[in-house]
């Protein structure tokens, strides 16, 4: 069964504390969030109990790589230290790395050294019990050797390296997102139900834009994906925006 919930960025526009943003989220439908933007903004404690009273679970979250690569650096190591045990205590099992820029998927040598960094990110959080994946933009479907970026980074690295589809990001990256979500599907536990104006290159509504939801929905349980996560990245009224993403991805999944 794939439950849904909301990447947080969908309402980072809302100035209410973390707390207050879960209870709509709640109302709203999700069965779980996926964290971003202002997770520290709380107590730990009192979003814990947001979490439990609306009976949401913590999907993932997404988390910079730099909080995330270890180094020699006592400063780096304590940082990745932290981290991990912050996200533990708010019951994450799986961090995603959620941007890498676009130079990084410009040459073979860049995929091959961003890869390295992936599976090293990889091994540390699997042994600390954390499932890791990477989310994609479009940057990463510029052509290496006559091939997307993206199939280079995941031929590179290990399994233990996810991958996160994000539908409308990767349709206008000029890849099908369905298809992508079935070629990788050992890879897949997390996908980004959005929708996007692949002319404009702008994230949408689910809905509202040119990505196939039905076919995107119908993927990730062929790849017994665990979670569809809806986002938007600018919506005009962000509790709009969730609720009718709600309702669009219940429907889908009937």
């Amino acid at each position: 069964m794939v439950d849904i919930a909301v990447q947080l960025y969908t309402l980072r526009s809302l100035d209410a504390p973390l707390p207050e943003l879960l209870d709509r989220v709640g109302a709203a439908g999700y069965d779980g969030v996926e964290f971003a933007y202002r997770v520290r903004e709380s107590p730990v404690e009192d979003v814990r109990a947001a979490l439990d009273r609306n009976g949401l679970e913590a999907a993932s979250a997404h988390v910079p790589i730099e909080a995330l690569e270890d180094a020699p650096a006592k400063a780096l190591e304590a940082e990745f230290d932290e981290t991990v045990r912050f996200y533990d205590r708010l019951g994450v099992d799986t961090l995603v790395v959620p941007w890498l820029d676009a130079e990084h998927f410009e040459s073979a040598a860049a995929v091959d050294a961003a890869a390295a960094r992936l599976d090293d990110l990889a091994e540390a959080l699997d042994a600390e019990g954390v499932r890791f994946a990477y989310h994609h933009h479009d940057q990463e479907f510029a052509s290496v050797d006559d091939a997307p970026a993206l199939e280079r980074l995941i031929e590179r690295t290990d399994d233990r390296v996810g991958l996160e589809v994000d539908a409308g990001w990767a349709l206008v990256g000029g890849t099908d997102p369905a298809a992508l979500i079935d070629r990788h599907a050992d890879r897949i536990t997390h996908v980004h139900a959005a929708d996007a104006d692949v002319d404009r290159g702008e994230s949408v509504g689910l809905g509202e834009g040119d990505v196939d939801v039905d076919a995107v929905v119908a993927s990730a349980r062929s790849a017994d994906a665990e979670w569809l996560v809806y986002e938007h990245d600018d919506p005009a009224d962000p509790i709009e925006s969730i609720e009718r993403g709600a309702a669009a991805l219940r429907e889908a999944l009937r």
